[in-house]
């Protein structure tokens, strides 16, 4: 996991440097290194939201969308998490940083999830089934 990360810090600063030179060099601007964060992460960042917002509005309309966005966000949550801990075990050196423990995290995660939706299914089939029963009567 750790050549994992350094290879994705390689990318971001490789990444970096080029927008910098890009900016700065070719298109003659003289911007910071803050400003040029100011306008990265602004794009970047509106550009998710704008993806996120035509996503959602898509599985709202769907039966289940709500919990679709709930899953979802709750997802994303968790991949911060688990990535989060596995760093923390590499900076603190207790524990060992291994990309499988992160993707174990996200199975169960996973797993409990869909327990969660098969009680709720097997709750409202039973609801349904409940109600059909008492109109006969």
């Amino acid at each position: 996991m750790k050549e994992i990360i350094q290879m994705l810090v390689d990318i971001v600063n490789n990444l970096h440097d080029f927008i910098q030179i890009f900016v700065n060099h070719t298109l003659n601007l003289d911007l910071t290194d803050k400003d040029l964060h100011f306008w990265v992460m602004g794009i970047i960042g509106i550009m998710i939201f704008l993806f996120v917002l035509v996503v959602s509005r898509i599985l709202a309309k769907m039966r289940f969308g709500i919990t679709i966005l709930s899953f979802l966000y709750t997802f994303t949550f968790m991949v911060v998490l688990v990535f989060a801990i596995e760093i923390q075990q590499a900076l603190t050196n207790r524990g060992h940083m291994e990309f499988q423990d992160a993707i174990i995290g996200l199975l169960g995660f996973i797993i409990f999830f869909f327990i969660f939706v098969a009680i709720s299914a097997a709750f409202l089939a039973g609801k349904r089934l409940w109600k059909q029963l008492n109109k006969k009567r």
